[in-house]
């Protein structure tokens, strides 16, 4: 349950309150004595130049490991922050000209099990034993890389963004390996210079070790770092000091070419297409050590999985998160500018359901302060709905201010090229153009976070209020959770590249929560959470949403977690509305509706082989019904080689007046394989019986050399009453990384 809303305040208020908000957020950085310097620099790491070959073995018998340096003593991060980790941890670092090295020796009690999900890459943190290295380059405590391993081997490395957030669907070429012990396992790692951004001639970056032992349910980091925030905070780096200025990479290019079979077929049709062949390919060429060029040519994202299905009871669009790989590396300039409901720029709108012919991008540091990212794509035309080729280009420049704060600036454009519109077809937009900018607050200490934005769109014959103004500010210390967010989005604001699904409002949203920490306790923190949004009209003269949500929340030294809460909602509909979205009858637009529920949610300790999860929910809902949805969550794993898991949600919807009845199940179960760290399969099952479909989707990967893989992904779709095959495909890649 996502935590929500809970003021209802006078429309002078809000004015009052938002305008001093926005004019106060720069205000408040530079008066605050939070704004000071880095938190850790007294942690200091000196790397220096390999004194003998170093092979990545997993033993650390090498002349160069001897001699370097050890970071150890390690500070407690979870349960709590207040003393030195338990389990110990030994981790040394070096270079050569082309890779920078690093070995981690984790100990723990002998014989005790390793908990780990599988081999597969990219593993959730939260469910393996694990160490991870966290790399600020440019040393800005906002951007930076992310490597490491669990405690059988599988990979894991990510994008950091907005100073601690990860982005694992980032893939690079590197090689590790992780060796066993009784008493220990050893992770060994070798990072391609080329794999990573640095600025010329810089000879400190920020740095961090973080180790998990979810059988001690111990986190543990380097440098020490407050409990409420995640190891991988970039505030609260030490100093990795090179004995020289790292290596320049040399010439850097690589390209990813692929070829592509594949063969579908659509049930409802007597046709059977032949099968398909393509080529393409990208290319990443390294314009600097922090600057890089990325090419694509018809490029194809058939090797991503599909997207999770929901149950969908809302009025607005879902969102679903960008996992194709030409978009990621610097991602964050383009793809978290805004909010998470008001995006300008959404990557997901290019290429969909119409091929993309071709695209280039420069992303990348200037220096410390400045980052820029430039982007230019087109698609091809479709002939069977007249949609014209079509041009995107966006530009973003971030300029750091202070320690680790920012402002951005966006510029977003959508050209259809050649097109005049056609009798009996859909019209599309000539042109639809975005500006934005905004200020991003982040204290050196990471207690404050903030941020001020202003969008523009523009289109032909563009009428007024076609603005947003946003702003908000937390506080997150150890026990206190305090914030407030406003937003105006104008009734005519049209990014038609981004993702904004709910125009012409404002809200107003304020947050508090504590947390009590008992000792001797099985409980190792508890406290409430209170949270109230509301939603005015763009003049605040009539009220749209408001919900007001109470929470009480407990956390187990086991690392199981249990909530309970109690919600008050009003909507007032603004379109007509079936609230079960299946096709029945339908709510009129401008009629009022309230009513309050309860619920209850409660995740297991992982460390278990069987884990599992629930949640429910049950009270009023539209037209003075009810809706009662309970959730289920249950995993099994053989480790390290497979993990089971079932995921399902049953909605009882009883609209009396409307429609009657309603019920519906979404059940998606899922199986992992991992023979190796190099050999993945995936099956899973979606029965979606609000969506009447089941959808089967099965995805071999073979990485049969560093980030170069072949893809087999079979995908079926059925009708869930008789399980007729509605469509079926299957789909052969492969691609190879080649440096050249």
């Amino acid at each position: 349950m996502h935590v929500r809303e809970i003021v209802h305040l006078p429309s002078a208020i809000i004015s009052i309150s938002v305008t001093r908000l926005l004019l106060l957020l720069p205000l408040f950085w530079l008066a605050s004595p939070a704004f000071a310097q880095k938190k850790n620099d007294t942690f200091k790491y000196n790397i220096y130049q390999a004194t003998s070959p170093i092979r990545i073995d997993g033993v650390a018998d090498e002349a160069a490991w001897q001699t370097a340096q050890s970071a150890s003593d390690f500070y407690m991060v979870l349960p709590m922050d207040t003393s030195r980790a338990r389990v110990s941890t030994d981790v040394r670092m070096a270079y050569d000209n082309q890779n920078l090295y690093i070995i981690a020796i984790c100990y723990y009690p002998k014989n005790q099990p390793y908990v780990v999900e599988s081999l597969r890459r990219d593993w959730n943190f939260g469910k393996n034993d694990n160490f991870l290295l966290f790399l600020d380059t440019f040393e800005d405590q906002t951007n930076g890389f992310s490597f490491g391993a669990n405690a059988v081997g599988a990979q894991w490395d990510g994008l950091m963004y907005e100073g601690g957030k990860i982005n694992t669907s980032w893939d690079n070429k590197w090689t590790s390996v992780v060796r066993n012990y009784p008493d220990r396992y050893v992770f060994e790692a070798a990072i391609p210079f080329k794999s990573i951004r640095y600025k010329k001639g810089i000879t400190h970056w920020g740095v961090n070790f973080s180790r998990q032992d979810l059988t001690s349910t111990e986190k543990s980091s380097w440098t020490p770092i407050p409990r409420q925030f995640p190891t991988a905070s970039l505030a609260y780096t030490g100093q990795l000091v090179w004995d020289q200025a790292p290596p320049q990479a040399g010439p850097n290019i690589s390209v990813i070419p692929y070829v592509l079979g594949s063969t579908a077929r659509n049930f409802a049709t007597v046709e059977r297409p032949a099968p398909t062949g393509t080529i393409g390919g990208d290319a990443k060429v390294a314009l600097t050590s922090s600057m890089n060029l990325d090419l694509t040519v018809n490029p194809d994202f058939s090797q991503v999985e599909v997207d999770r299905q929901v149950t969908n009871l809302d009025r607005f669009e879902l969102f679903f998160p960008e996992r194709r790989q030409f978009f990621l590396e610097n991602g964050d300039l383009f793809a978290n500018f805004g909010y998470a409901t008001i995006r300008p720029f959404f990557s997901r709108r290019i290429g969909l359901g119409v091929p993309i012919r071709y695209g280039a991008r420069v992303s990348g540091k200037l220096n410390k302060d400045w980052r820029v990212g430039l982007m230019h794509m087109q698609t091809a035309d479709v002939e069977e709905t007249d949609l014209p080729r079509q041009n995107f280009t966006v530009a973003a420049f971030q300029r750091r201010v202070g320690v680790r704060s920012n402002v951005g600036l966006m510029l977003v454009n959508k050209q259809s090229m050649n097109y005049t519109p056609r009798e009996g077809f859909p019209t599309y937009s000539q042109y639809n153009r975005n500006v934005g900018m905004e200020y991003n607050l982040q204290s050196a200490n990471n207690l404050w976070t903030g941020k001020a934005l202003y969008l523009q769109s523009f289109s032909p014959g563009s009428p007024a209020d076609n603005k947003v103004m946003a702003g908000n500010l937390l506080y997150n210390d150890r026990k206190w959770i305090v914030g407030g967010q406003y937003e105006y989005v104008g009734t005519n604001y049209n990014p038609e590249v981004g993702y904004v699904p709910r125009r012409g409002y404002q809200k107003l949203n304020g947050q508090l929560a504590y947390l009590f920490f008992p000792k001797g306790s099985s409980v190792l923190s508890h406290g409430p959470i209170l949270n109230s949004t509301i939603f005015m009209n763009t003049k605040l003269s009539q009220r749209l949403d408001n919900t007001s949500y109470l929470a009480y929340g407990l956390q187990f030294r086991s690392k199981s977690t249990f909530t309970g809460w109690v919600a008050t909602d009003y909507v007032r509909l603004l379109a007509d509305l079936d609230p079960t979205n299946s096709g029945k009858a339908k709510l009129k637009a401008g009629s009022q509706h309230g009513w309050q529920s309860w619920g209850t949610e409660f995740i297991s300790r992982p460390q278990s082989l069987f884990t599992y999860g629930f949640s429910t929910r049950y009270g009023g809902f539209y037209d003075n019904g009810t809706r009662l949805n309970i959730t289920t969550d249950l995993a099994y794993r053989v480790q390290p080689y497979a993990s089971l898991a079932v995921s399902s949600s049953f909605n009882r919807i009883s609209l009396p007046e409307l429609s009657g009845l309603t019920t519906f199940w979404l059940v998606g179960p899922r199986l992992d394989l991992t023979m190796t760290n190099s050999l993945f399969i995936t099956a899973f099952m979606q029965y979606n019986q609000q969506a009447k479909n089941v959808n089967l989707n099965t995805r071999l990967q073979w990485r049969y050399k560093p980030a170069s893989d072949l893809f087999i992904v079979y995908t079926d779709n059925y009708l869930p009453e008789n399980f007729r095959v509605k469509n079926r495909a299957i789909v052969f890649k492969l691609t190879y990384w080649w440096n050249v």
